[in-house]
């Protein structure tokens, strides 16, 4: 996959359709894992990763091509995920927790520990975990993506790691 994000999503924003195939394929895995991490059921985080890319196309002209795509790209796959949540309002079973493979090479053991801690832990602490840790998200990505101060995040993060490590043990 060669080109910029810019160069497709100029292409896109210019009426490209298939300019939008190399930006599903770059971020789509990384989308996937996110939905994953907030609606922890493997077949919705496909379906509204799919959909959020559907509606990132269709709102690719409001786009600031200036700023970097995924940001902006994840903040409506999260609107996508906490809609659907609300709409869902049920308590996900830790049995049928898929084991993720990407928690940075965890032994079998701690991974179950791992998934256990996490889905015992509110959705929005689950949310700013995964994207700092697993998203790689900067304090100021995660502060615009959320709409809050960067302070906020701070705090959040401090006590969303408290309580996984409370739950972890």
């Amino acid at each position: 996959m060669e080109g910029s994000d810019g160069t497709w999503i100029e292409a896109c924003k210019s009426g490209q359709r298939a300019a939008f195939e190399p930006l599903v394929r770059r971020y789509g895995p990384r989308a996937y894992r996110f939905a994953l991490a907030l609606v922890r059921d493997a077949e919705e985080a496909k379906d509204l990763s799919q959909e959020a890319f559907i509606r990132a196309y269709v709102s690719m002209h409001r786009f600031d091509s200036e700023r970097p795509f995924y940001p902006w790209f994840l903040t409506i796959l999260r609107n996508v995920c906490l809609s659907h949540l609300r709409r869902r309002r049920v308590k996900v079973d830790l049995e049928q927790i898929p084991e993720l493979e990407d928690r940075r090479e965890l032994s079998p053991d701690v991974k179950v520990r791992v998934e256990q801690a996490l889905m015992s832990l509110s959705t929005h602490d689950r949310e700013i975990l995964e994207l700092k840790a697993f998203q790689d998200l900067s304090y100021r990505e995660i502060s615009e993506l959320l709409e809050i101060p960067r302070g906020t995040v701070m705090s959040r993060l401090y006590h969303a790691r408290r309580r996984f490590k409370d739950a972890m043990t």
